[in-house]
């Protein structure tokens, strides 16, 4: 990695480019909750009584705590996830947990900015969502969010045409899930590549969650295979389609769930489109270092499991398939330019 991407003099630090923040109403009262808060809790680096106690505040806390003592990420970007609303607005369903506001966000941003880098998150089906966008953009958001395929919509339809154009006109990157879906209700139809034509055609800076892996739980052994015919067809051709569209990326979110971690021999070998490719966590989303799919020795992942900061364990797990001088660690300043080119004039 070259000094002109180096951030406060370390050379593997990057931006984590894929991170949720927890809504504040979330709860954790259920058995099944506690169990898996005590179980994943302090894998994650948090304090398990603290979340149960108090599970927002306990949340950002140790976000920004473990950013902070963080060797290798100077930033993240960080959004919630707007509710399902129908053609009036009104809302249909509010997830719980993942469905933080863009105000939360906005509020944790103005704790640590010079950490957090927020991306909204703005339902196009609402009468007022460009208003929205203009507004959040003005409060600092530099991105946006889609989870299409919970909100059940198809971004090609031409009446959403204008919210794009509006991305493009403010320079906003925009994210969307692409791929299977577990952490939220979701409609398989919206989980396609197709999702990202819209946005595309109207010149938005586009980037593919998860690198579109896809699998089924009905489906455990193909779900776990390390052949690469069992990583769905939106895989192989999202690989095809980075080459063929420049404002087009992909994110490497959640690979190291034992369902997406298998592709990391694959992809570490595509290297005509690690230009591409850029760092991100899905934190959240547990993960593991020593019981998954990837090709690890056993002895380097239990040296890896005993790393305690979690975005640190992270990150010295993707380095032993894309090395620090690999372009996925500096790619981000290519779709985060306003922030970057920012601090250079500075």
């Amino acid at each position: 990695m070259t000094d002109e991407y180096c951030i406060k003099g370390h050379p593997t630090q990057t931006v984590d480019i894929h991170m949720h923040l927890l809504s504040s109403r979330a709860r954790f009262d259920r058995f099944y909750d506690r169990l898996a808060i005590r179980f994943f809790g302090r894998k994650l680096g948090a304090d398990p009584a603290a979340l149960i106690a108090d599970p927002y505040r306990a949340y950002c806390d140790t976000l920004l705590h473990r950013l902070e003592e963080s060797r290798y990420l100077a930033k993240a970007v960080l959004f919630g996830v707007d509710a399902k609303v129908d053609e009036q607005g009104n809302e249909l369903h509010r997830d719980p947990t993942v469905c933080a506001t863009n105000e939360d966000l906005l509020a944790l941003y103005r704790r640590a900015p010079d950490r957090i880098v927020p991306f909204m998150s703005v339902n196009p089906l609402r009468p007022d969502a460009l208003e929205r966008v203009e507004r959040y953009a003005e409060e600092g958001c530099r991105g946006v969010k889609f989870l299409q395929n919970y909100w059940g919509i198809d971004t090609r339809e031409k009446r959403f045409e204008p919210f794009f154009r509006k991305l493009a006109d403010l320079g906003l990157p925009l994210i969307v899930h692409i791929g299977s879906e577990s952490s939220v209700r979701s409609h398989p139809e919206n989980e396609g590549l197709e999702m990202l034509e819209g946005p595309l055609r109207a010149g938005v800076t586009t980037i593919a969650a998860h690198v579109g892996l896809e699998y089924s739980p009905r489906h455990p052994i193909q779900a776990l295979s390390k052949n690469p015919k069992h990583f769905g067809a939106h895989y192989h051709r999202l690989l095809k389609m980075l080459k063929e569209h420049e404002t087009l990326y992909a994110d490497i979110s959640a690979i190291l769930t034992p369902v997406r971690a298998r592709a990391l021999p694959h992809l570490a070998a595509q290297e005509q489109i690690h230009g591409k490719l850029l760092f991100g966590t899905d934190f959240p989303v547990p993960f593991t270092t020593v019981l998954t799919t990837h090709d690890l020795p056993w002895r380097r992942r239990r040296e890896l499991a005993r790393i305690e900061n979690p975005f640190d364990r992270y990150v010295e797990t993707v380095l032993e398939y894309f090395p620090e001088e690999n372009p996925v660690w500096s790619n981000y300043t290519k779709v985060l330019r306003s922030i970057y080119e920012a601090e250079t004039v500075s």
